[in-house]
């Protein structure tokens, strides 16, 4: 048996196929080359046409499908990953109504302000593990009140993932997971969130049906199939955001293990085994993908919002064309530890949840014409997302949460030697590095999903890990003392 992985981020489309018996990646493909555009046409806002996602998602799965090792009538399901926190809306016809409201937008800051202060702080954090924030439920409260003929038409919401299974399968669903990402569980009485929806003015009647986050979702359309050159037969068994499912695809799924990501937006996501939340909702507890009401297993994230899009900024505004970001990494490894005095405050992609939902915008301080150079803002701005990982994982340690490891796939800022050496060299704890991705960890979910593999133990028998970095003692004081730095001017910032 052959499975199909699939992961849907904000920057592009990964598909991969792996062989169920080994766990072996036979082929990926990533698509557009070049990273899809948001449209913002206001600050602070961020959207994307979900029928570009679908567009590009058929593209990537018919360059997958053509790798000679590649037998389609061998594959018979399909997992799917997807960024969290967007919301999409369909009218009766199952027609886009409107474009995305994606994770970074934080037009709805306000909205969940609102009703966290009159639905009450204990409430909220007891039953929804999060204030309603800038989540799902508060951006589609920002439609309500803002483009009410758009809501009237409105037949059902969706996150990106199950966008992505409806058009696939002709069905809309979601799962339990989705569902608390979204602020539509509560935790306390395990059910949807109905004082919310009341709160808000919503119908129950938009929110999908509930599948498990593991389970027949859905069939392949014929259509869809003879277009993509899959057999009819193949299922949709797995579905999760894209932090949950990277810590899936880690192994991650116990209390004390921890995962991290460094795309477009950054993000360590830990896994309790209470039901925990923060105080003051600088990071988010939501269902991991093996909650169950009997077994509770919680992932607590911390979110980065301005992490990889700094540094693909730089390359396209300050570099040139031709620049690679393997370029980048080596002239930033080229300038001593502390950038010449440069600081860069990583944190232009929206508000922050860490910093309170504050919309704090990117800041370079200290810029000297005189001494600084390009390679030292390529390695300010690393060093800056290195500095934001640290802050959040202080506030994580504070709830209880301290990994003695850290796991993340080789990708993206890990990329980066000098990004995984002084993240490591300032946590103080060691980062392991395996070859994995979101598009294979939901080709494992598939083979979960449709009954392969019988147990998780089973689903990672191939994951093998490549590479595992520890903290230099040597340079650990110099990294502290520019770390100390940059906070300094965070909360100077934050006053």
């Amino acid at each position: 048996m052959q499975l199909l992985g699939i992961d849907l981020g904000s920057s592009s489309i990964k598909v991969s196929v792996i062989d169920a018996e080994t766990g072996n990646c036979l082929s990926s493909a990533t698509y557009p080359e070049k990273e899809m555009s948001i449209k913002a046409e206001q600050p602070g806002w961020a959207e994307q046409d979900p029928e570009i996602w679908w567009k590009n998602v058929t593209i990537a799965i018919k360059q997958v499908l053509k790798h000679p090792l590649v037998i389609t009538d061998t594959i018979e399901a399909i997992g799917i990953s997807y960024q969290m926190h967007g919301l999409v809306l369909v009218d009766k016809h199952y027609k886009i109504v409107r474009p995305s409201i994606i994770w970074c937008d934080s037009r709805a800051v306000d909205y969940g302000k609102k009703a966290f202060s009159e639905i009450g702080k204990e409430k909220c954090l007891t039953q929804l593990l999060n204030s309603p924030g800038n989540f799902t439920a508060s951006k589609l409260k920002w439609v309500k009140e803002n483009e009410p003929q758009i809501y009237r038409g409105i037949h059902k919401i969706m996150l990106p993932g199950d966008f992505i299974a409806m058009k696939l399968t002709g069905e809309i669903n979601t799962t339990l997971s989705g569902l608390s990402e979204g602020i539509f569980w509560d935790f306390k009485h395990n059910k949807l969130a109905d004082f919310l929806l009341d709160y808000y003015g919503f119908e129950n009647s938009l929110l999908p049906d509930q599948v498990p986050t593991f389970s027949l979702q859905g069939q392949i359309l014929e259509s869809v199939a003879r277009d993509l050159g899959l057999s009819s037969g193949v299922k949709v068994t797995y579905r999760a955001g894209d932090q949950p499912n990277n810590a899936f695809s880690l192994n991650v799924l116990n209390p004390g293990e921890v995962a991290a990501t460094a795309g477009t937006s950054g993000v360590v996501y830990g896994v309790s085994e209470e039901v925990k939340y923060d105080p003051e909702s600088r990071v988010n507890s939501f269902a991991h993908v093996n909650y169950t009401h009997e077994k509770a297993r919680i992932g607590v994230l911390l979110c980065i919002n301005g992490t990889g899009i700094l540094n693909a900024w730089l390359k396209h505004q300050v570099g040139n064309q031709d620049l690679t970001y393997e370029e980048m990494n080596r002239k930033a490894a080229g300038v001593p530890i502390g950038s010449g005095g440069l600081c860069i405050l990583p944190f232009g992609n929206g508000a922050e949840r860490m910093l309170e939902n504050i919309d704090l915008g990117c800041r370079i301080l200290n810029l000297n014409f005189n001494i600084h150079k390009q390679e030292h803002l390529f390695r300010a701005a690393q060093e800056g997302i290195v500095f934001a990982f640290k802050y959040g994982m202080d506030i994580l340690e504070g709830l209880g949460i301290k990994p003695s490891i850290i796991r993340a796939g080789k990708a993206n800022m890990f990329l980066s030697s000098l990004f995984r050496d002084a993240l490591s060299t300032l946590t103080g704890v060691a980062t392991e590095l395996f070859d994995t991705d979101g598009s294979v960890g939901a080709a494992r979910g598939a083979g979960v999903g449709v009954g392969y593999y019988k147990s998780f133990g089973d689903a990672f028998q191939g994951l093998n890990k490549i590479e595992e970095i520890h903290p230099d003692l040597s340079t650990q004081v110099y990294y502290q003392e520019a770390y100390d730095r940059w906070k300094q001017y965070l909360l100077r910032l934050l006053k």
